[in-house]
């Protein structure tokens, strides 16, 4: 190497920094809640080659290989055509490197004079993509093009000129076009400020330096992550669980894991798990890689960055056209789901080379709720969408979180003030669900009890939940969580349970939903 250490980290420093300040840029100037207020998008920058460098404190770990799959099929399908100015723009899970539809990257190659420098890249999980139901997130859809519009790799901005029909195509087949047109230009908008930033970096540096930073922080990456890897006790591990079903017949999906260790390197073989579901809980191979990545990382060395120096050491296998390797036309909107399940399995695998860094099951769910209808002020369409967190499992040393997104999925709460002065709806009860972290030496986190009516109007609702049937497991004696539950009560105080998964339920007026969030398991016996 030759940049001295103290250089090599203020460009260390550096790249993070635009990372987070695109970041910023991009939940101050979005217009959905979901964004500006629930903080569902990640940003990162890659080098030429497609190779992911950094990503923002905050960012989501279910982003990491999303990412790079869009960009590995850029700079594979776009070599030599790429010119300054150029933003590229998809979400298909099955073409574009996407994992699912409401997840829409960009991406900017950034130049240096004639000569490329890198990528910025940022995901926004947006409200509304169309598709069948309002929310594009709804339980029971079997087809992927049921979940929404499909965006191929497409140029959306060549040059500096943005592509209006492209653009225009887009917003047609989607709900609320002005607030995606929103979410899209601050988009745009965090592309253009990382873009500025990092050719600033490529300037004060020459180019020879940028990229020895870029490969030094890769391998500097790959030999923390080898040296995790080799203190943990050499052996062949197992696990297995199962996800509660696919919302459209399937029960009980397996999700089979083996591990091989042998010195600094691990294989994670998924072979035996569940075949391709008919329902949208699918995953795709970039998927699998967030969930097993992100479970490495937090179990043996959390302050290890997330770029693709963590690759390396590590070997994946899932069978083509299964649960967790779908083909088309797989649906896949419950994508989060099916990803914290990995992330249970891994954990439930490794636990006994490291009891004191393990947890028990967390609430495993990726609980969403959809309320959508027409604003009776503004007589305008409106879809609100949030995921909700529930417990975090318990610890070797403490007790679990209560009432967070926990994972892959770190968004947050949408307060009750901001869903109040969005939407047209009230919320009457929020609260933790109490008993609903299981019992042991360290209990695990509670669940969220949430109620909501609709004011002055009929709606419909659609919910996602798992862990419903299957609760949270405990560790070490500890005992299982509380599983969650969908209820709607009826002005006359009347409740009936909801499918786990359902699609598009009339809610009238004077009619409340209750959404009860999965708690987490306890650690160590009572």
């Amino acid at each position: 190497m030759t940049m001295d250490a103290f250089s090599l980290q203020i460009a260390w420093n550096g790249l993070r920094s635009i990372c987070d300040e695109a970041f910023l840029s991009l939940m101050r100037s979005s217009f959905s809640t979901n964004i500006k207020e629930r903080h569902d998008h990640s940003t990162a920058v890659l080098d030429p080659q497609g190779r992911l460098i950094a990503q923002a404190e905050m960012s989501l770990p279910i982003h990491l290989a999303s990412m790079t799959g869009m960009i590995d099929i850029l700079v594979e399908r776009f070599a030599g055509q790429m010119r300054p100015g150029d933003i590229y723009c998809a979400n298909d899970p099955h073409v574009a490197g996407g994992t699912h539809l409401p997840d829409i990257n960009l991406a900017a190659p950034v130049f240096a004079g004639d000569e490329l420098v890198g990528f910025v890249a940022n995901i926004a999980h947006h409200a509304d993509v169309g598709g069948t139901a309002a929310g594009s997130m709804s339980g029971g859809l079997t087809e992927v093009w049921q979940e929404g519009v499909r965006i191929p790799l497409v140029r959306l901005v060549r040059e500096g000129e943005l592509q209006s029909d492209i653009l225009d195509l887009m917003l047609l087949n989607m709900r609320l076009p002005h607030e995606r047109m929103g979410d899209l230009n601050a988009q745009i908008a965090a592309c253009r400020l990382a873009e500025g930033r990092l050719r600033q970096m490529a300037d004060e540096l020459t180019r020879a330096q940028l990229f020895e930073v870029y490969d030094e922080i890769l391998s500097r990456s790959e030999q923390r992550m080898r040296k995790a890897i080799a203190a943990f006790p050499d052996g062949d591990y197992s696990f297995e669980d199962v996800l509660d079903d696919d919302g459209a017949g399937m029960e009980d999906l397996p999700i089979r894991l083996k591990v091989t260790k042998r010195a600094d390197t691990m294989t994670f073989d998924f072979t035996g798990s569940s075949p391709q579901a008919r329902g949208n809980v699918n995953l795709t191979f970039n998927a699998v890689q967030s969930a097993v990545f992100y479970s490495l990382k937090a179990l043996l060395d959390p302050e290890l960055p997330n770029n693709q120096g963590v690759f390396a050491p590590v070997e994946i296998i899932a069978e083509p056209g299964s649960l967790l390797n779908c083909g088309p036309p797989g649906a896949v909107a419950l994508r989060a789901n099916t990803c914290q399940r990995v992330v249970d399995v891994v954990i439930g695998a490794l636990a006994p080379g490291i009891p004191d860094q393990a947890i028990a099951a967390a609430n495993g769910a990726n609980t969403s709720a959809v309320f959508a209808g027409i604003d009776p002020e503004s007589g305008e369409a409106y879809v609100y969408l949030e995921t909700l967190g529930g417990g975090m499992g318990a610890r070797a040393t403490k007790d679990g979180k209560d009432g967070v997104q926990v994972h892959i999925t770190n968004t947050s709460n949408l307060p009750i003030e901001a869903i109040e002065m969005e939407y047209p709806l009230r919320v009457l009860e929020y609260t933790l669900r109490e008993g609903s972290g299981g019992a042991g030496r360290h209990r695990g986190g509670m669940g969220l009890r949430r109620v909501v009516t609709p004011v002055g109007h009929d709606a419909v609702f659609s919910g996602v939940g798992e862990r419903f049937r299957h609760p949270p497991w405990g560790f070490d004696g500890g005992q299982a969580g509380a599983k969650g539950e969908f209820h709607m009560v009826d002005a006359e105080g009347n409740k009936r349970r909801l499918a786990n998964k359902s699609l598009s339920l009339p809610l009238k007026e004077g009619h409340a939903v209750i959404i009860e969030t999965p708690g987490a398991g306890g650690y160590g016996k009572p």
